[in-house]
Parts: C-alpha cells; sequence; structure tokens
C-alpha cells in the first residue's frame, strides 16, 4: 500500500516549496485524497507526476540542423 504524504512531505521529495505543492493541487494537476480537512497525497502519484514531466534528453539523432 501506498505511504500518504503531507503537502509538507511531498515538497521535500520534489525539493520544492509547499506553496507549488498546494498549488499543483488547487490546479488539480496532481492527484490527492482529502481526510476530512487534510490533504495528502500518494508516494505513487508524487511518483506519476514526476515521470510525466520527465523530458528525455536530446541525442544526436533527434537534432537536426537548418541550413543557412
Amino acid at each position: 500500500m501506498d505511504q500518504l504524504l503531507t503537502v509538507q512531505e511531498a515538497a521535500d521529495h520534489l525539493h520544492t516549496s509547499v506553496r507549488f505543492v498546494r498549488r499543483l493541487i488547487a490546479e488539480r494537476r496532481i492527484e490527492f485524497v482529502k481526510i476530512g480537512r487534510h490533504v495528502r497525497i500518494r508516494e505513487s502519484a508524487l511518483i506519476a507526476y514526476v515521470v510525466a514531466g520527465t523530458v528525455a534528453p536530446l541525442t544526436a539523432q533527434n537534432v537536426t540542423r537548418s541550413v543557412a
């Protein structure tokens, strides 16, 4: 079972501010759980958010040069 993280713990995992995590929640950009008035974020939801935002590096095959 996933561990439920507080907003502070999620911010610590992402190395961001609490404000940023609260904005992700307000904009529904990350999955969260409400327990009464408390908000918790599943560890797997945090990992999914990071994976969804991961950009693969460019390789020599991906780079095209424009000839002027």
